[in-house]
């Protein structure tokens, strides 16, 4: 498995921008989808838009934990998680509860990135699954994440 799976989602895009832009597009696409479409999903089978916001905000624990361990220690070893299994409960959860969320933790996120040194940013670390990798790596899976997540959430928006 390449190191960053989402790297093709970010093309060209600064990654950073992409990170700190993303709750502003949330916001935009759950106003479009709107409460009533909000919980259902595109087919069968595939999450809804609430679904996708909660995992969203699920992954920005996991990445801000990540951040911060890259940071604090030497060829730290990231933990992976089972996203299936985190998302069991996404169906009795609240939309709006977790947008909330993302937001406030994405913005706690961006505030560390803007403290971040060059050297930093090559600071390394493993992921069992995906092998070495940078602290950019993660910020890079970060953006792409988010896109691909986004494009998912344009198409409930769209009604395909």
């Amino acid at each position: 498995m390449p190191t960053n799976p989402y790297a093709s989602f970010v093309g060209t895009r600064e990654p950073r921008e992409v990170v700190e832009t993303t709750p502003l597009e949330l916001h935009r696409l759950a106003g479009r989808i709107g409460a009533r479409r909000m919980t259902s999903p595109r087919a069968p089978g595939k999450w809804s838009a609430r679904d996708i916001v909660s995992h969203l905000a699920d992954c920005e624990i996991a990445f801000g934990y990540r951040l911060r361990q890259v940071l604090a220690e030497d060829r730290h070893v990231i933990q992976p998680f089972d996203q299936d299994k985190w998302a069991a409960p996404y169906g009795s959860m609240d939309a709006d509860a977790a947008l909330q969320l993302f937001e406030a933790l994405r913005n706690w996120n961006v505030a560390l990135l803007k403290t971040v040194t060059p050297a930093q940013l090559q600071k390394k670390t493993v992921h069992p699954e995906r092998g070495e990798m940078t602290f950019q790596t993660i910020v890079e899976t970060m953006a792409g994440h988010d896109l691909n997540h986004l494009q998912q959430l344009e198409a409930i928006a769209a009604g395909a």
